[in-house]
């Protein structure tokens, strides 16, 4: 078994963005939503590894520039708004077993909180967006 580690680098944090990315796109359910919306991985990648620096290690590039929810809303709306719980359950599920896989600490505890934070709020600004 692999050394599990701290996230304390901008090269942890896009180790973890592409490992977890990886198994999304082989997902069966995310897999399909992803790799529709998606069309340049390799920029993609660095555009959530900004983002997941900022949070966890409160540095890099994204300071302001990121807005999730509206990002979100319009994946829903590109996937005619079948985007549901399960995938964000399915999301948090595949995020925690990459961190697990990898990381340990502080850093590695606050990813997985956030991201609870973050699905749960994500999905309740697709919910009241959508039309009705």
């Amino acid at each position: 078994m692999e050394l599990r580690k701290e996230i304390e680098s901008r090269k942890d944090v896009d180790f973890l963005v592409r490992r977890f990315y990886e198994r999304v796109r082989k997902h069966e359910h995310l897999g399909p939503v992803f790799n529709h919306v998606v069309s340049d991985w390799d920029h993609h990648l660095v555009h959530l590894s900004d983002f997941w620096e900022m949070i966890l290690l409160n540095t890099g590039p994204g300071k302001g520039k990121f807005n999730p929810a509206q990002v979100h809303r319009e994946v829903d709306a590109k996937v005619d708004y079948q985007v549901d719980q399960v995938h964000f359950g399915n999301w948090l599920e595949l995020w925690f077993q990459t961190i697990d896989r990898y990381f340990v600490g502080e850093q590695a505890n606050y990813a997985k909180e956030h991201a609870r934070r973050m699905a749960h709020m994500l999905f309740m600004r697709i919910w009241e967006a959508r039309p009705r």
